[in-house]
């Protein structure tokens, strides 16, 4: 059995996960990467994606997250996510009535301002959904 290594996850919001795992596969910036207990110390930037993590009781747990870096050093892992929610936590049809209501906001936006901001909240929507898709 593979050693075991500190891992947290952050949001902004609060501290979803602080537990001992055995890997860690991150969406980072340039492509998905695994850590493993005795990983040589590394940072990367996040890219919206699914972040599985191989905990020792046995069970994985997988979560969407958002931007934020990720750093592996000596004491374990720690991923700092601009937003990160427990795919368990994401409800399909929930998701799709958001689009919806995204795509009339942008399709109503009155200025520039408001369509752009409107934009990237649907697109952020749109990677959710694509994440859920994907597991």
């Amino acid at each position: 059995m593979a050693g075991a290594f500190q891992f947290e996850l952050v949001s902004p919001e609060r501290l979803l996960l602080s537990e001992e795992a055995t890997m860690v596969v991150v969406p980072g910036a340039e492509g998905e990467f695994g850590i493993m207990a005795g990983h040589a110390p590394m940072m990367s930037t996040l890219r919206p994606g699914v972040l599985r993590v191989s905990g020792t009781a046995g069970g994985d747990q997988v979560y969407y997250v958002r931007g934020g870096f990720a750093e592996a050093g000596p004491k374990g892992l720690t991923v700092l996510a601009e937003h990160a929610i427990a795919l368990n936590d994401l409800k399909a049809d929930d998701l799709a009535r958001q689009i919806k209501d995204a795509e009339e906001d942008v399709t109503d936006a009155g200025d520039d301002a408001t369509r752009e901001k409107a934009a990237v909240h649907l697109a952020q929507l749109r990677d959710v959904q694509a994440a859920l898709a994907a597991v």
